[in-house]
């Protein structure tokens, strides 16, 4: 039988609470040290009235300071401590002073005059209120330094996502404008099923883009099948000299990894590997479990390092009318996104295999899910079958 796991509460997630629970528990030692004092020197019983009074009034007295110092916490720190220096000897004098009287009341028979009973508790009142001074502003002053640390983490993973985000919406323009391109001429020569085929296909990709959420992570499985449509698109503007293979192993099916990750680099095959070859070229794409690690592969037959694009396509830049252009997705867009999801715990590599071409080599952790939900932040791309 399971066990479920329990959350432990944070002391403070209910600041009024622990305030409370501190307040409560600090006077009622006080008042039991003062307590096993009168026994220790044999007093009588009865003088525990005069403990459980001088408890209920510096238990009231600490209330009407808290009220002060919350006030005062907020202020500089020379006014700060300044009017706590004003308040605090006052405060102790006015507890001073009750118990004085109290004890006056109670000890009619003492030969102690009022004065003498007032400083005799002083010291006492000072001690008590002082440390409960010295502890009200610690505690509330680690209280501050903890949400400062917490805004600054909250700051820091929003200015991560917001990088995530920025490194995930920069699709290729050149990319966009070749398939609208492709469709217009397919639309001018009145080829209108391959044309509305090519649409919907690109419709597709574009609602998985945008909806899903750029720091979300899929499976495997599911940057297949986007890399799928992705490629469909393609293969309709360059036919048979786009071929592709797919080597995806079963048991990595279920990893996880940063959407859309992997299309950069397929993109970026089919740009400096098909498209300048007559010939055209194959894409590979494999995954495999190594150990406690995936390692995915995307490789292709193009002309590789020896190319005299070797420079623009490590840097993302391509040639646009004799022009240089940045596309924004690129190899270093890859590596920044892995580093800000993975940060060391990561490989990429650039490889030149000995039989030619040009491999990206990737490995991150194996991580898993056990299952997920179809919703907005993580739909399935759909499948789309040509008629």
């Amino acid at each position: 039988m399971s066990v479920l796991p329990i959350q432990p509460i944070p002391f403070f997630a209910d600041k009024d609470k622990a305030f409370w629970r501190l307040q409560s528990a600090g006077w009622a030692g006080a008042m039991l040290l003062r307590t096993m004092s009168l026994i220790a020197n044999n007093q009588p019983l009865t003088s525990l009235v005069l403990v459980l009074i001088a408890t209920i009034t510096g238990f009231s007295i600490s209330l009407v300071l808290s009220v002060i110092y919350r006030a005062l916490i907020q202020r500089p720190a020379l006014v700060t401590w300044g009017l706590t220096a004003l308040v605090l000897p006052f405060a102790v004098a006015l507890h001073a002073f009750i118990d004085g009287w109290v004890w006056s009341l109670w000890r009619t028979d003492s030969d102690a005059s009022f004065t003498q009973l007032f400083l005799g508790v002083f010291y006492l009142d000072a001690t008590l209120l002082g440390a409960w001074t010295a502890l009200y502003y610690m505690v509330n002053f680690y209280l501050q330094v903890e949400e400062q640390n917490d805004q600054l983490i909250r700051l820091e993973n929003q200015a991560t996502s917001a990088q995530l985000a920025m490194l995930r919406y920069q699709l290729n323009p050149h990319f966009l404008f070749n398939t609208l391109n492709s469709i217009s001429t397919l639309v001018l020569l009145k080829q209108t099923e391959p044309a509305n085929a090519m649409l919907s296909r690109l419709s597709a990709f574009l609602r998985y883009t945008l909806v899903n959420k750029p720091s979300a992570q899929v499976t495997v499985a599911q940057e297949v099948e986007t890399l799928k449509l992705y490629l469909d698109i393609e293969r309709m503007r360059f036919e048979e000299r786009l071929r592709t293979e797919f080597d995806i192993d079963p048991a990595t099916e279920a990893c996880l990894l940063p959407s859309l990750l992997l299309q950069p680099l397929v993109e970026n095959a089919v740009k400096y590997a098909v498209s300048p070859q007559e010939s055209g070229a194959e894409i590979t794409i494999t995954s495999q479990l190594v150990g406690p690690t995936l390692r995915i592969t995307v490789s292709d037959t193009g002309p590789g390092l020896q190319s005299p694009t070797t420079n623009n396509r490590l840097s993302g830049m391509t040639y646009d009318g004799g022009e240089p252009v940045s596309t924004g997705v690129g190899l270093s867009n890859i590596r920044d996104r892995l580093v800000q999801a993975y940060g060391d715990n990561h490989r990429f590599e650039t490889v030149e295999p000995v039989e030619g071409g040009f491999a990206v080599l990737i490995e991150v952790p194996a991580e898993h899910r056990e299952s997920i939900e179809e919703s907005p932040e993580h739909p399935r791309p759909p499948v789309l079958v040509a008629r």
